[in-house]
């Protein structure tokens, strides 16, 4: 597969949508923006489906937020300490927390998706806040939804308008999220303070 054509992407970037989107809910550097963005680039020359793309990056998204709400809701957040790749996730995951917050709010769970590393904080503070299931998937599943669709637009509308290769179309949906994503994220924590998140009087002890 030649990743610098389109042909080479073609129908390809089906089969990588569901499991860099729902692993990037437990790691987020696993870059599933710049896919689901891609996707909608590729869509603009008409090389795939822009909804089929938009769906399944939703479904993704949503399945990814349930594994770790559930994780941390069921207490094993140990699980992860049995590996040292795990150790890590482990610690990413409660960094991801000390930065964006523990809101669990539903309006967190569907919005925290946009700053970077805001969608495992939310996942994982709710499944500690012990919020209810139901609530939380709803949630997650309307964020998923906007969340696929904004940055499946972006490649889309960058491919529509720029008419520039796929791949510079990817890139600069790609720099309009991050800077969207990181001046949202910067809003976020001077709103919050400089407070630590993680560890409060009265809180149950992490996992």
């Amino acid at each position: 597969m030649d990743i610098t054509t389109a042909e080479g992407w073609g129908a390809a970037i089906y089969v990588w949508i569901i499991p860099m989107v729902v692993g990037d809910a437990i790691f987020p550097p696993i870059p599933s923006e710049m896919l689901v963005i891609t996707g909608g680039a590729l869509a603009a020359e008409g090389r795939v489906n822009l909804w089929l793309v938009g769906l399944m990056a939703a479904v993704a998204s949503w399945l990814g937020d349930i594994i770790v709400f559930q994780l941390f809701k069921r207490r094993l957040g140990h699980v992860l300490d049995r590996w040292a790749w795990g150790r890590k996730v482990h610690q990413g995951i409660h960094r991801a927390i000390a930065r964006a917050g523990r809101s669990s709010t539903y309006g967190a769970i569907i919005g925290a998706r946009f700053v970077p590393g805001g969608r495992l904080a939310a996942s994982a503070a709710s499944g500690i806040a012990e919020v209810s299931s139901r609530g939380f998937s709803l949630c997650a599943g309307l964020g998923g939804l906007l969340w696929a669709t904004w940055q499946a637009g972006l490649g889309y509308f960058a491919g529509s308008t720029t008419k520039l290769p796929f791949w510079a179309s990817s890139l600069i949906g790609v720099g309009v999220g991050l800077l969207i994503g990181v001046v949202v994220g910067v809003i976020v924590t001077r709103r919050r303070g400089d407070r630590s998140p993680v560890d409060e009087p009265g809180d149950p002890p992490h996992l």
